[in-house]
């Protein structure tokens, strides 16, 4: 990674401090899916063409279980705020076709975006095995960076509770979105999107 994006540029040395937080105004935009929904990981799986990126515990687990590691997977040990079932933790944690595989631990609170985060994102990204993203905290929020940070064409997959998955893809149309939605974020706004689109 790029030795500028380590630079701690707040001077408080905290990197686990916000970097952008979520206003209560956006909270209602961020409930509708940003692209089509599927319950179906097999069928999801079809129309994936390029790198794939899960965000979410269940997310992950059907994708695995469907034969497909992500190549990014975010993941928080909790859906729907509540913790994981032994099965999907285990799979998620330990179950892995052969080949390489790193995992990332990073903190990243409720409702907010850490630099840690971001910079797992992009780090993920330029790896060329599989990786996976632990994060103390909450992963929600990750769908957003990860469609300004991953390549055109890839998928980013996350779970609409009760409903199913989100599959969309990385396009001009879903970047502007994306980078609307997290420019009207509270917090360093162009430091965040220096880092994801850098």
């Amino acid at each position: 990674m790029d030795g500028d994006v380590d630079s701690d540029d707040d001077g408080d040395g905290n990197d686990n401090q916000p970097l952008l937080s979520l206003p209560n105004s956006l909270r209602h935009e961020l409930k509708d899916p940003m692209g089509p929904v599927e319950t179906d990981p097999g069928i999801l799986l079809e129309a994936v063409d390029g790198p794939l990126i899960a965000v979410g515990d269940v997310v992950t687990y059907h994708l695995l279980e469907a034969g497909r590691a992500p190549d990014v997977a975010l993941i928080d040990g909790y859906t729907k705020r509540e913790t994981v079932d032994a099965e999907v933790e285990r799979v998620v944690n330990d179950e892995r076709p052969e080949g390489d595989h790193t995992t990332l631990e990073v903190a990243n609170p409720p409702a907010v975006l850490t630099r840690p985060l971001l910079e797992a994102l992009v780090e993920g990204l330029e790896r060329p095995e599989s990786v996976t993203i632990v994060v103390d905290g909450e992963e929600d929020l990750a769908v957003l960076p990860a469609l300004l940070a991953a390549p055109e064409g890839a998928s980013i997959v996350y779970g609409q509770p009760d409903v199913g998955m989100v599959h969309v893809t990385v396009d001009a149309e879903t970047r502007a979105s994306a980078r609307g939605l997290l420019e009207r974020f509270d917090g360093d706004v162009d430091r965040a999107l220096a880092l994801l689109e850098g």
